[in-house]
Parts: structure tokens; C-alpha cells; sequence
């Protein structure tokens, strides 16, 4: 007879040799682009629905026991800040690279913020500049130093809650654009969502070079 307090640990040790090395380090990730967005343009029902995204598709990739949130500022009163609300580091994509050590690091010249590193949950490159479809707009309504902006204009698609209505601030994933400036290699601050429907639709976000996708972060 098998001891089972021998045989749990046993089997759940065997489980982890069972991981593909690809595998063992999208468990380990704490940092990814999603592969895809909600579907609803900038309406992504509000920070909870943002951050729930982001917690599913970790769950799919191995790494849903980490607490996901995505990078993401929003307006008004008690606005919240994207760089307040993922964690102090350090992020690690999926294929074990660092891409910042903290906060203040994400948020410096320092980073290791590019197209071949801002991989999505998969461990794949997301598309960007001269790639088709280009995808490489992605939502933070965030300024460069990661805050909310404190205007009256909408940078945030009321709070992430239209999809028809307003506009939001997207950064460059692939921190590549039109022109050599210092907007256009803004991986979090680039430019306003713009369209034929005002901004918010997902028509709107593919119409710049977007698809509605988010950066997530584990906070712990």
C-alpha cells in the first residue's frame, strides 16, 4: 500500500517535471501583453473588468496564482494612477527576461521595454510598426511618469467604460512610430485614440495601429 502522505508531494513534483522549460517560465512570468483584448474597443468594464482580463489569460498561460492588474490610469475623482496599482517589481516576461526592476526603473531610460521583450501571455511577439495588421497601440491613459492626467479632456474612454464616446492615451508596444520623438517611442504615452466613431470603438483603436490590448503586471 502507498503512503498518501508520500504520494502527494511526490505527484505534484512530478507534475512540475513535466513542465516544458517554456512552460516553467510563463508560470513564472509577471509581466505580459495580452494576446488580445476584451473585444469592445476601450470599453473594458472599468479597471475590474481590465484586471480580471489579465487574470484570465494568465490563468491560461500557468500563471493565474499571481494577482494581476493591468497598467492603467483613470480620471476624475479619486483617480487612480497605473503606476500605483502593479506591484514593486521586479517583471519578468515569458521568456524569463527582466524587463524592469521596479517602478522607477519601469518608468526610466533604463527599462528593457521592446517589441522583442513585451511579449504577450503565449510568449509571442505582438506585431508592431510594418508588421500586418500592426497592433502595437496599447491602452495605459497614462502620462510618461505612469500618472493619470488632471485636465478636463478624456484619456481614459470614460474610465475604460465607452467604447463610443471620448478617447484614450495608448502607448507604443514596439516603441516605434512616425516620427523620431520622444512621444513616438513611448512605450505608455504616445498618442490619443482617434477614429471615424470618436476614439473608443475597436474599429477605432485598429484604425491607429491598435487592437485593444493592455500590459498586465503580477503585484505580488
Amino acid at each position: 500500500m502507498i503512503d498518501i502522505r508520500v504520494a502527494a508531494p511526490l505527484a505534484a513534483c512530478l507534475a512540475l517535471f513535466a513542465l516544458t522549460p517554456a512552460q516553467a517560465q510563463q508560470s513564472s512570468m509577471t509581466f505580459f501583453v495580452t494576446s488580445h483584448g476584451p473585444g469592445k474597443g476601450a470599453d473594458l468594464g472599468g479597471l475590474a473588468g481590465a484586471d480580471a482580463h489579465c487574470q484570465s489569460l494568465a490563468q491560461s498561460a500557468g500563471a493565474g496564482g499571481k494577482t494581476w492588474h493591468a497598467y492603467l490610469s483613470t480620471q476624475g475623482a479619486g483617480a487612480v494612477n497605473a503606476r500605483d496599482r502593479i506591484g514593486k517589481g521586479p517583471w519578468t516576461n515569458a521568456k524569463g527576461v527582466v524587463v524592469a526592476a521596479s517602478v522607477a526603473d519601469l518608468h526610466s531610460a533604463n527599462n528593457k521595454l521592446t517589441k522583442q521583450n513585451n511579449l504577450s501571455e503565449k510568449g509571442e511577439v505582438i506585431n508592431g510598426r510594418g508588421d500586418k495588421p500592426n497592433r502595437h497601440d496599447i491602452l495605459t491613459g497614462s502620462r510618461p511618469d505612469g500618472t493619470a492626467f488632471a485636465d478636463s479632456a478624456d484619456h481614459t474612454c470614460k474610465n475604460y467604460t465607452s467604447a463610443t464616446q471620448g478617447s484614450v492615451m495608448l502607448g507604443h508596444n514596439d516603441r516605434e512610430g512616425l516620427r523620431d520623438d520622444e512621444a513616438s517611442h513611448s512605450w505608455n504615452s504616445s498618442h490619443p485614440s482617434r477614429g471615424p466613431d470618436g476614439g473608443c470603438s475597436q474599429a477605432d483603436l485598429r484604425s491607429t495601429g491598435g487592437d485593444g490590448l493592455l500590459y498586465c503586471f503580477a503585484v505580488n
